[in-house]
């Protein structure tokens, strides 16, 4: 749980970059790679992260410029990239007057749990780490290379040149 608000911003903002390094390993022609078509492909993902960063906030009192869910999704990487980028950076615009002690005030959410504003910051981070990482298995199964963020990828290890992790 976030307690200082400065902590927040320098983690979203990292966590956002990280984000952005997924939706630039993707081309377009692969947005509709999903496991089945019965699950959310990169296209219906990315455009969730984006939403996300409404959503969860809106139950905060946040106001944040960004697509809501049932909005259909950018055609484009470039356009879902576009949209999540705006999207992530007008959560921290919607910060700027809250201090420290706004973190530890409960809301409702999702209509039944009460949490402190700073398990709601980090429950969104972490609900974007999430759908992250379900991206990079499904850029994995497309044959792409993937970003790397919290270590090596797989191809990462002969950059730094050591042998892959045994499988």
């Amino acid at each position: 749980m976030y307690r200082r608000i400065e902590d927040f911003r320098s983690h979203w903002q990292e966590e956002v970059a990280d984000t952005l390094q997924v939706f630039d390993a993707i081309p377009d022609t692969k947005l509709g790679q999903a496991v089945t078509p019965a699950h959310r492909d990169l296209r219906r993902l990315a455009a969730h992260l984006a939403s996300s960063v409404v959503g969860l906030p809106a139950g905060m009192g946040l106001k944040v410029d960004g697509p809501q869910e049932t909005d259909p999704p950018a055609a484009t990487v470039q356009g879902l990239r576009e949209t999540y980028a705006r999207a992530a950076a007008s959560l921290l615009d919607g910060l700027k007057g809250w201090t420290d002690a706004d973190l530890e005030k409960e809301d409702t959410m999702f209509g039944h749990l009460v949490w402190k504003r700073g398990y709601s910051l980090q429950a969104l981070e972490m609900h974007q780490a999430h759908h992250r990482g379900q991206m990079t298995v499904l850029l994995r199964q497309a044959g792409l290379p993937v970003p790397e963020f919290y270590g090596p990828s797989k191809e990462g290890w002969a950059k730094l040149g050591m042998p892959e992790p045994v499988v």
